[in-house]
């Protein structure tokens, strides 16, 4: 069996609230549990993980050296 996890990677710097929150959540609409989101942020989106939560997803979200933040999302 292959433990391959499949990394869909966005860019949501530069962007406008709440482009960044719609953007991941239309992108992780069909996700599996072999399926995982990275996405750059320039800002730690606060607002977003009560959604995740909501939606049957896990995350971590960390701050980057030099701004920003890491945000991994994936299903529980």
């Amino acid at each position: 069996m292959d433990n391959q996890k499949r990394i869909v990677r966005l860019d949501n710097r530069g962007l406008a609230p709440p482009e960044p929150m719609m953007r991941i959540l239309e992108t992780i609409e069909d996700f599996d549990r072999d399926t995982i989101l990275v996405a750059n942020m320039d800002r730690e989106p606060i607002f977003l993980f009560a959604e995740l939560h909501d939606r049957g997803f896990a995350y971590s979200c960390d701050p980057e050296i030099g701004g920003g933040y890491l945000l991994k999302v994936y299903r529980e």
